[in-house]
């Protein structure tokens, strides 16, 4: 077993066969490629997406299937490739979809439905899945907001 260290955790153990790689790193952070899944019960569904490179560096995500049950998946040929498929894996069997969470301070928070991350898990390779012409929100709020009272 490894250890790393993160800002967020302290020592972080993993297993070597845990890692996920990114071959085209993340949009924004390129040079990113390795990454491990960070989950903790006090704490779910949220599942944490540690670099393993940048101890700062860790994305807050959510499965796709917990906030979109029926979302639908179409990969492009360069992310097939990058994770090192034919054909468009099945959701739920052969890869794990996450949204990055976004905690805004002075909003509530959301979650990237438009590009979630993609991870294979035969291959252990991911890629951030941008979803082009997609009627999902980079900005789907996690919590439905609260009705207003009628007035009397």
């Amino acid at each position: 077993m490894l250890e790393f260290e993160t800002k967020y955790f302290g020592k972080v153990p993993y297993a070597p066969g845990s890692v996920i790689e990114f071959p085209l790193g993340l949009p924004g952070f390129e040079h990113e490629h390795r990454f491990v899944l960070i989950e903790q019960s006090i704490n779910k569904p949220i599942v944490f997406l540690q670099s393993l490179s940048q101890p700062e560096l860790c994305f807050p995500t959510a499965p796709v299937s917990q906030l979109c049950p029926n979302y639908e998946l179409t990969l492009s040929a360069e992310d097939l490739f990058a994770l090192g498929c034919h054909e468009q894996p099945v959701v739920g069997q052969d890869t794990l979809l996450l949204a990055i969470v976004s905690l805004a301070p002075d909003g509530p928070a959301t979650a990237n439905l438009l590009s979630p991350v993609v991870i294979h898990w035969r291959t252990r390779l991911a890629v951030q899945a941008i979803q082009a012409d997609s009627p999902y929100s980079h900005q789907h709020p996690l919590l439905a907001p609260a009705p207003v009272a009628p007035c009397l």
